[in-house]
């Protein structure tokens, strides 16, 4: 960092569709970070002899069960194995998945005549003995004795791993639960303050929309279970898709996309499939507004589509004129638009039913990005204002929690003459499935459906004004010291805003990374910076927020601009002052101070908490330096070479 200490930070900053936009082929969006922190904290909690111990007794009861089986005549295949076998039965394969159900157990039919088996850390001896009373056994024992084990000698592996020392230093649950308090405490997370990243949508997720998913009748399911035993998750996948249909004014509802660039890809490939059945391969153009959702160039080129991007106005709209004429000159091939309502400049398009009337009038459909849907809930829904198709980002204006990146839900709806294009059923065997899994990441829809039976239609539509007047208030509080890049015909911002910070570079060297910085020392967690204006700041405050988190954070910024503004009359250094040098940590408070301004104006500006302030761990990072400068964890590529010799 600024002081030469220890620092890390992502080697790429920022996502490609935001760099190369519609020349982008990757449109990940949602991370699974959330589920790779809860693996990782596994790891760390068992270390590598506590990670080897569970394999080997995972193994143990593997061979146990496939000798068991063998024993009863059956042939157990491969013949090397970890924890999965596969049983060939033969004519019997009907009666031993009836007997495993009524023994309590699912097993794995795999074709028409075989069984497939798997073991893990949970399996007990009265699990296996099940099993093996399925497969015909009277009064199977279970012997406690270590057998032979069947993984390959060649396997077996002899080198060190998990050799950092934190996976050595937590066997205690004391001493973990401390280490995850360090850790968390080192994170400005929405637990402290608001998190006001424009599209975004942090909003709160309430404890009561996250206790069913703790529960083992939603959490220990598996999605290939026979459907006569998930008769609750079925009934509460029904009820929901019917609520989101009512909400946006779609026909049908699929659940399986995992997060909102998987809805946009598995939309698009509806639409694709819809121009194929009627003949028309030929379709292939998709009209993109500069406006428009980040990840969408992106999914448009996955799906086989050319990207044709269509300028905006001076006020953030789509420039309808350029759109038109991009409309009438690819009518042809014309297959698809994807608008984002309202904007990812944060304005509602005033002429947006005139937008979806051209593309159907060139024979294409209309993709309306829901990343935005926040702003519409119980007021307006994309299926009224043309659209044929969306997704739906339930981990963002439907209360799932995505701090840290996922895990997403994107479903997508669609009109009824898209129905047969939805993705199809992974297990089916037929083309068009977007996951392994049915419903996606059904886990977590138990959230999102408390959520909808909590508000009721009335809540919902309030918290959408409230969030719409909240980012409102915003751009009131801040319009006169900072510019609002757009704007609506009334003058006014839909969810979110767009704050210029840009003029403050030529006026006192000022840059959008140095107001970051400072907000942090605030005590807030920056907004969206650089996206999707270079140099700007997006905010979305959400309906979450409180008048009062919402006055501290424009307070904040109102003094930011005044800090700005002593460096524009020069009464602060322009190279050295509390912007350049934010954030400033512990140890700027108590080390040797050579600064032409107090630590208390560093350390404790306008917003930041006098007792219980959030200290960043580190200083600021050389963000320029990192990203010219990568240290690769990974192994030399000579060594890939000796492994395939």
């Amino acid at each position: 960092d600024a002081h030469g200490r220890r620092a890390y930070r992502l080697a790429l900053q920022t996502r490609e569709q935001h760099i190369r936009r519609e020349k982008a082929t990757s449109n990940i969006c949602t991370a699974q970070v959330l589920l790779a922190v809860i693996a990782s904290m596994y790891a760390v909690f068992h270390g590598p002899a506590g990670l080897k111990a569970i394999a080997q007794r995972v193994h143990r009861d593997a061979v146990r069960l496939g000798r068991g089986l063998a024993d009863l005549g059956f042939a157990v295949e491969p013949e090397h194995f970890f924890d999965t076998i596969t049983v060939r039965v033969g004519a019997f394969q009907g009666v031993i998945l009836a007997h495993a159900v009524a023994n309590g157990v699912n097993l794995r039919k795999v074709g028409d005549d075989r069984i497939g088996i798997t073991v893990d850390e949970r399996t007990r001896p009265d699990i296996l003995q099940a099993v093996w009373r399925a497969f015909g056994a009277d009064d199977p024992a279970y012997d406690e004795a270590w057998p032979e084990p069947r993984l390959p000698e060649a396997l077996v592996r002899t080198s060190a791993y998990l050799t950092h020392p934190i996976f050595h230093m937590n066997r205690a649950e004391s001493e973990m639960t401390r280490y995850m308090r360090r850790l968390a405490d080192r994170d400005l997370a929405l637990d402290r303050a608001m998190i006001p990243l424009g599209s975004c949508t942090m909003k709160l997720n309430a404890t009561a929309e996250m206790l069913p998913i703790s529960w083992p009748e939603f959490s220990e399911i598996h999605p290939f279970v026979p459907a006569d035993q998930a008769a609750g998750y079925h009934a509460l996948i029904g009820d929901l898709s019917d609520k989101l249909c009512a909400i946006t004014g779609y026909d049908a509802i699929s659940m399986q996309p995992n997060s909102g660039a998987q809805g946009e890809y598995a939309g698009l490939l509806a639409i694709r499939r819809y121009h194929l059945s009627r003949g028309e391969a030929h379709r292939t153009i998709c009209l993109i507004p500069s406006s428009a959702h980040g990840t969408n160039p992106a999914s448009a080129q996955m799906c086989g589509m050319s990207v044709v991007v269509v300028g905006a106005d001076a006020d953030g709209n789509i420039d309808v004129e350029d759109f038109r004429a991009k409309a009438e000159r690819h009518s042809e091939k014309l297959a698809a638009c994807m608008i984002t309502y309202p904007s990812t400049h944060g304005v509602f398009e005033a002429r947006v039913r005139e937008l979806c009337d051209v593309v159907h009038a060139h024979g294409g459909q209309v993709y309306l990005d829901g990343a935005n849907l926040n702003a519409l809930v119980g007021l307006a829904r994309p299926g009224d204002i043309g659209a044929d198709v969306s997704h739906l980002n339930l981990h963002k204006t439907f209360c799932i929690p995505h701090g840290g990146g996922g895990p997403g839900m994107g479903p997508i709806g669609v009109k009824a003459h898209l129905i047969p294009f939805l993705p199809s059923d992974p297990r089916s065997g037929t083309e068009g499935a977007v996951s392994a899994a049915p419903y996606g990441s059904a886990s977590i829809l138990p959230i999102s459906w408390s959520y909808c039976l909590m508000m009721g239609g009335r809540g919902l539509a309030q918290a959408t004004r409230v969030a719409i007047l909240n980012a409102n208030y915003i751009a009131a509080r801040l319009g006169h010291a900072y510019p609002i890049l757009y704007a609506g015909a009334n003058g006014r911002v839909a969810h979110e805003c767009i704050v210029d910070v840009r003029p403050f570079q030529k006026s006192a060297g000022v840059t959008v990374e140095d107001v970051a910085k400072r907000l942090i020392d605030c005590g807030f967690h920056p907004p969206t910076m650089s996206w999707p204006v270079a140099g700007t700041l997006m905010i979305e405050p959400t309906e979450s927020e409180t008048k009062a988190e919402i006055d501290r954070f424009c307070d904040a910024m109102l003094a930011i601009r005044e800090e700005i503004r002593a460096i524009e009359d020069g009464r602060i250094d322009r190279a050295n002052n509390p912007l350049k040098n934010a954030p400033h940590t512990v140890q700027d408070l108590i080390g040797a101070w050579e600064r032409p301004y107090s630590r208390e104006a560093a350390c404790f500006p306008s917003g930041a908490r006098g007792i219980d302030k959030y200290w960043p761990p580190v200083n600021r990072v050389d963000n320029a330096y990192g990203d010219r400068n990568l240290m690769c964890s990974c192994p030399a590529p000579d060594s890939y070479e000796e492994a395939a010799e």
